[in-house]
Parts: C-alpha cells; structure tokens; sequence
C-alpha cells in the first residue's frame, strides 16, 4: 500500500435525485468542487437533468445548501459526455435508486473511468454491499464501501459506512476521517445486513408501533401525540415521519425485510399493512404527494381514519392518568406505572418499548459490534433522545430484562425467542447495562469496548455521550451562579454560562467580567463555549435589571421597575391582547423616571462587549446553534468567532420593537467605516442596516458571513463535537502569534444626516405603499439614525463610544413606546412577532 495521502479535491455524484443533488449539496457546503451526473435529456442540452436538479435546490426547504450561491459550485454532468472526468475526483458516490441491477450496470460502466486512488461508495439504505462489489473489477474492490446518508443529508448527523470484504482498512479509515471533520458526520461502521442497523432498528420500531397501534385500537394522530417528545423522539413522531419519508418508500423498506430477512424470529411482521398499500396504490404518497396518512385541508391537518377509512380532523388529546405518567421525571417510576397501568395507551407505550428493547437484544450480534454503534445509530439517524439501550439501561436493566422474560412467558410479546445469554452478561456488571465509563458490550467479545483510536476522534474533547459513560468538564478555575470558568489542562481557560438558553443577564455579565479578569492574569485565552448548544440566545430581559444577589433576604430586596414592568407583562399575556394593551399604560406609570436603570444595564452590557475586543488575552467565541441578540453581539465583538456550520446568527432585536444596543450597531457601523469607500461608509451600511432592521437571521455559518455578522477570517466548522479543538486552536495561534489588543479607532467615517435621509426616504415609500407600519417606521428611523451616525455631517470621523451612547438612548426611547411593549408582550405569549 503506497503512503499517498487522502485528500478530496474534487468529488462526483452520480445520480441527481433527492439523495444524490442534496449530497452534493453538502459537498459544496464543505467547499469541495463537485460534479453532479445524471441521465442525459432526450433532446436540447445532455446535461439538462443534471442542471434542474441543481436549480431545485435552491428551492428546498430545509435549505440544503448553507447558501444559494453555492450551487454555482456544484457542475451538471451527464454519463454519454462527462465520464472521463472522473478519473480526476477523488471521492465518488453513487445514489441511483435502490436497484441492484441498475447499479451493478452503472459500476460496469464507470470502472474504467476511475482514477487510481478514487473512493468509490454506494449510498444504499439496504442493499448488499459485497453483492454490489461483485460488479467491480478485484482490484477496485479495495476502494469500495457503502455510505449511507440519511435524509436531509446536510442536516441529519448519521452516516453508515459499511465495508465489503476486500475494501482496504486504510480506505476506510481516511473515509471515516473526512466524513466526521469535512462533512460534520457521526460515523458507524456497520455490518454488511439488510438495511444495515438505523434502518433495520428504525423500521422495526416502526412496525411494532403500526402492531400495537391496531391492537389497541388507537388512531394515527393519538399514536403520534404518545410517540413524539413526550417520549423523546422527534415531533413528528411515527406517522408524521412516515409521511415525510414517503410511504412508497417505507414499503419499499417494509418489502427488503420481508425478502432478505426470511429467518428473522419477527419475519411474520414485514409486510407493509393494507391501509399503506391501499394509500400507495392511491397515489396518497404522503407529504410529496400532499396527501398520505395525513392531509392539509385549507389550515386544518386531517388524518386517515381506519375505522370509517376516511380522513377527519386530527386531535390528539391524551388520557390524563397517561399524561401524569410521561410527566414522572424518574425513568424507574415512569415505566414501572406504564406496565402496571390498565390504560390501553400506557399499556402500549411499554409494548413498543418491551419489544423494541427485545429485538435490539437479539439482533445486535448480528448487525452490529456493540450496544453504542446500535444507539447512536437511532440517536443520530431518526433524532431520538436516548436510544433503545441507553432507555433500556436508565429505566434498570435486570428489572426491564425480567419484565421482559415475563412477557415472553405469558405470550404478550411479538416473538417468543428468549433474550440472548449476553444480555445476562451485561446484567452482571457494576454498572447494570452496557454502557460505562470503559465502554459499551460487545457481545461476540464479551467485554466492553471502547471508542475508536483514529486520529480524528482527539478533535472531539467530548464527543456525543450515552447514559452510563463519565462526562467531567475540566478542572474548574472559578464558578458563580451564572458561570462556570475552566480548563482541560493546558493555557487556554473556557467560560460556559449556566442560564437556561444560555441567555445573559446582569449574573452573567459579572460572571463573564470576572473570567476575563481572571484569563488576564493567569491564562493566555479564553473561551466562551457551551456545553450543550445553544450559544446564546441573547439578553434575558426580564432579568435585566435585577440588582446583583447579596446576603440580603429575598424578601428585603423590591424588584426593579423593569422586572416588574415584564413580570406584568406576562402575566397580561396569558389573558387577551386588548387585556395586556390596557395593563401596559400602568405598566408605563410603574417605568416612569426608572428607565435609568435600565440604561445602566444596556452600558453594562457595552462594556463587556468592548472588553471582549480590548483584553489582553485573545478571546474565541465558538458558536453552535442559535447566537440571537446579545449573543451575537458577543460572538461579533471576541477576536475571533469559531462557528459551526449549523450556527444560527442575527441581531433580531426589531423583532420585538428594539434595537441592538450590546454594541451590534456600533459593530456593523465600525466594519462599514473601515470599508468606506472615498471615505463614504454607506454603500456598506445600507447593506447592514437592512440586516439590522428586518431582524435578519442566518441559517448557516455561510449566511451569516454574506449578513456581515461574522468576518472574513472567522472558520467555519462542519462538525459540532471538534467546535472546543478548533476554537482553542485559533486561541492558541493567535497567543503564540504575540497577541496585542486591537488600537481603539478614533476616526470612524459616518454617513450621517444624508445617510439617514436616504433610508427614511426608502421607509416612507414603504410605509406609503402599506409594506411597513408606523411603528416599524419608527423603530428603522431609530436604527438608521444609531448606525449612520446620528445628524452629523456626512464624512464626519467619530469613536466608538460616540455609536454606544446612540445605542443606548435609542434603545429607551424604544422600550418606552405602547407599541414596543404590545410586540414584547405578543411574543411572551405566542413565540411569534407582532406587526403593530
């Protein structure tokens, strides 16, 4: 084997449907040049299939490209024209349809086409993988595997790699290695068995919910209610996801169990129910189709009901005696009562569990190398909380095994084959299950083993934990309420906040500014990642003017004007809208001669965010999920933000009649003077101060670099778990690089005065034309006046304090309308914004 390093400088897709186009869609995300083939047109340009299936891309929600400029990147090809490019791609993959015989004659036709170093992978969710290999001559057999993606490619984490006999181990090792850091994948080896393991373990589950469903006589919509987050799987649930799936292909899946899997113990139980095939031979393929087991009515969801075999309106109100049980936060308590209860619909929470548990056991010798593969698998492919192990082993596992022996016994299981030996085995342990801190089970080896050694896994300092496996954060360095501030061993110390969403309140402030001051002198970094996402999801208002805890008694301590402002506010939003707009002129009363305090906090607020950019220690922010508001702010204001590709950033302030004012304005402002042009900042800024105004937010990394919330040089990561490596990475770099703080700027060009007229020239056309509303004028009036500098002279050169005080005023001059205060109290009630 030569010492030729694996490197995908260009990949190649072969196939332009659903799977194929969005997988080279995140091909391109990864910045990875990428040819897409399909089927030449019968007539007009060959290339024409290829060419549509990219323009559809763009139209897809959710977006599979993290911006739509990337499917420029993305070349169309056809086979009759285009094979001999291949020679020059590093990666290809193949996503025809599920045939075997249309992909052995597509690998027939492209062998001699592929370069000598080229991986070449079939993304199947089932077939044979040394079956499709036989079409490959030896030799290219060494680099071939399967690759499984689930659907959407970009966003779901899994990916199956399943090798055949002859695929090369250093093949599979460079393929894992890209898949986890270039595309952000969770990667599972897999055995080569039909429908591998998520889908043989998901579909499964999925039947026997369709079983007991009918057995005890629960509809789709009730079914769904019991399946979905109230017991940690997805909102869609069972049937909802069905539909989204497509039922065609659900059958298709349901049909491959049935051939391929003639032994099984549950074998009886592949066969896709009449009502799934009747809605097939409909067409009613479900959400493609716009109508399958559910259908939209004008606003109103219907559902098929197999009692009259028509569709009616979907409710799905549960029992209270069910609902109190899922409520019970002890997993021992909350399934013991579920197997006790009478209720047919306790009664069919702990069947889907029991036999889903059962079959888990006796299959995963065969499909997989041990318990962690089999749950991670669920976890990452179908997006369950915990998978059917890890609810196995936090329930207790000697308790559900005996539960489940008893059931076998009495014939209430769906197979009567007893649990394997190994099951005992795991039993037997300290730990009572087949997750520990060493390892998971591996049955075949009878022992625990660990996780994998290659070398992309020390990225990932604490990768995706199971129930049982020890997670420890470091050694902290100092903790307070809202902060805790630590390290892993080197130079670089971290800060996590602890308040719920991560928002920040005036604790946190304090806690941040002491974990600078603390880096300042200790460390050579710092910083700020979270544990779990999100980021930030910005200033918790409603604390923000709560004065910092002391030894006082809660009860010696009144609540601020400000809190008590939002505390009424919520409490009116339960009632009507007319109610809570009543309640806001007391509210108003209650504020008067106290919105002081308010701009205490908003400085407050400022100068952390200033203390960010001016310490002496470089500070990272390292973004994951949602970074809104005051957490973007943050990010924007750090010498550098590390930021996941499914990082979502925006100052979203006019969303409910605010303005940024942690220093976003001033930040936008700032990086327009620093792009002026002839001294002019304003081509920029109106590009910004749009942004700003209409609450703009990125879905992706990508979109929040063209928004302008993150810069130039901020990396963007596709994988969350190396999210702490690679920010500690540029914090390191830029410490070794002689780190000094930035100068203050002391002469930023405004647009000033006829910047400001441009813009209200443009809101008075809208406002005109009833695209905008009186209030929505006032609040873009307020941030172009923040953003281009107030009424100066166009040209005119100001600091960055001179941006902060016009924060800071506009933003109590906002608060301080009915109208800010009606969408503030909208969106505490509904989640949504108000257009007043």
């Amino acid at each position: 084997m030569s010492n030729h390093r694996f490197i995908v400088r260009k990949a190649a897709v072969l196939g332009a449907g659903v799977m194929g186009a969005q997988i080279a869609a995140h091909l391109v995300n990864a910045n990875i040049e990428t040819l897409l083939f399909e089927l030449p047109a019968e007539s007009g340009d060959p290339s024409t299939p290829a060419t549509k299936a990219i323009e559809k891309l763009k139209k897809l929600e959710p977006a599979p490209l993290s911006v739509t400029s990337k499917a420029a990147c993305i070349q169309p090809a056809n086979y009759d024209q285009h094979l001999g490019m291949l020679t020059d791609c590093d990666l290809v993959i193949e996503a025809i349809a599920e045939r075997m015989d249309w992909k052995t004659d597509l690998y027939t036709k492209v062998a001699p086409h592929l370069g000598q170093h080229t991986i070449f992978a079939s993304n199947t969710s089932g077939l044979s993988i040394n079956q499709l290999a036989q079409a490959f001559p030896e030799e290219l057999r060494h680099h071939f595997c399967g690759i499984h993606f689930f659907n959407p490619p970009r966003y779901m984490h899994l990916v199956e790699m399943i090798p055949c006999k002859e695929s090369d181990a250093r093949i599979l090792d460079d393929l894992e290695a890209f898949l986890v850091t270039y595309l952000g994948k969770g990667v599972i080896r897999t055995k080569d068995t039909p429908n591998f393991i998520a889908n043989r373990v998901g579909i499964f589950s999925m039947l026997a919910t369709i079983h007991h469903a009918r057995a005890f006589g629960l509809g789709f919509d009730l079914v769904d209610k019991l399946t979905g987050s109230l017991i940690g799987r997805p909102k869609s649930a069972t049937f909802r996801t069905a539909d989204v799936v497509g039922l065609d292909i659900l059958a298709h899946v349901i049909n491959t169990m049935q051939s391929t899997l003639t032994n099984d113990p549950w074998h009886a139980y592949y066969t896709p129910p009449a009502w799934l095939q009747a809605l097939i031979d409909q067409g009613a393929l479900g959400q493609k189709a716009g109508k399958g087991i559910y259908q939209k009515v004008g606003r109103e969801i219907h559902v098929l009901d197999l009692t009259t075999n028509a569709y009616r309106l979907s409710v799905d109100t549960l029992d209270d005696d069910v609902t109190s049980l899922l409520k019970l936060k002890n997993p021992v308590e909350k399934f013991s009562a579920l197997r006790a209860s009478a209720h047919p619909q306790a009664q069919f929470l702990w069947a889907i569990h029991r036999d889903l548990f059962h079959y888990c056991a006796v299959h995963l010798t065969a499909i997989a190398e041990n318990a962690r593969d089999l749950d991670l698998a669920i976890r990452w492919g179908f997006g369950w909380n915990q998978g059917p192990f890890e609810i196995w082993q936090t329930v207790g596992w000697n308790q559900v095994t005996g539960w489940i022996n008893e059931d076998i016994a009495a014939g209430k299981s769906m197979s009567n084959i007893p649990l394997p030996a190994w099951v005992q085995e795991a039993g037997q342990n300290g730990v009572q299950g087949v997750h520990t801190a060493q390892g998971s089970y591996a049955p075949v080896a009878h022992a625990m083993q660990p996780r994998s050694t290659l070398p992309v896994y020390r990225k990932q300092s604490f990768p995706d934990r199971l129930f049982g496996e020890e997670i420890v954060y470091g050694e902290s360095i100092l903790e307070t309420d809202a902060v805790r501030m630590w390290h892993t061993g080197d130079e670089i110390a971290i800060v996590s906040f602890k308040s719920k969403m991560h928002t920040i309140d005036i604790e946190v402030l304090n806690g941040l500014q002491r974990a600078i001051e603390e880096a300042e002198h200790h460390w050579r970094a710092l910083v700020i990642w979270q544990t779990e996402p999100p980021f930030s999801a910005g200033a918790n208002l409603q604390k923000a003017t709560e004065k910092p805890k002391t030894e006082k008694p809660k009860s010696e301590e009144p609540p601020s004007a400000f809190d008590q402002f939002m505390k009424k506010i919520k409490r009116t939003a339960q009632s009507t809208i007319l109610q809570a707009a009543r309640s806001l002129d007391l509210a108003d009363a209650l504020m008067a001669g106290k919105l002081a305090e308010v701009e205490t906090l908003i400085t407050r607020f400022q100068q952390l965010s200033q203390r960010l950019r001016y310490s002496m220690i470089p500070t990272v922010a390292a973004v994951d999920g949602l970074a809104l508001g005051g957490g973007c702010e943050f990010a924007m204001h750090c010498d550098r933000a590390v930021a996941t590709l499914e990082s979502y950033i925006g100052l979203v302030e006019a969303g409910v009649g605010l303005l940024p004012a942690g220093g976003g304005c001033k930040e936008l402002a700032l990086r327009a003077g620093r792009n002026a042009i002839d001294g002019d900042p304003f081509p920029q800024l109106k590009h910004y101060f749009q942004t700003v105004a209409m609450a703009q937010l990125a879905k992706s990394a990508e979109q929040a670099k063209e928004l302008g919330y993150l810069r130039p040089a901020d990396p963007i990561i596709m994988n969350r778990f190396e999210l702490l490596h690679a920010a500690k990475m540029q914090a390191l770099a830029l410490a070794e690089s002689g780190y000094r703080p930035p100068l203050m700027p002391r002469g930023i060009p405004v647009a000033g005065s006829t910047g400001i007229a441009t813009i209200k020239g443009t809101l008075v056309n809208m406002l005109e034309g009833h695209f905008i509303s009186e209030h929505d004028y006032l609040i873009g009036s307020k941030i172009a006046h923040v953003m281009c500098g107030g009424d100066l002279t166009p040209g005119s050169l100001v600091d960055e304090e001179w941006f902060l005080r016009l924060e800071r005023t506009a933003f109590i001059e906002l608060l301080a309308t009915e109208k800010t205060q009606a969408r503030i109290a909208h969106t505490l009630k509904t989640g949504k914004p108000l257009r007043n």
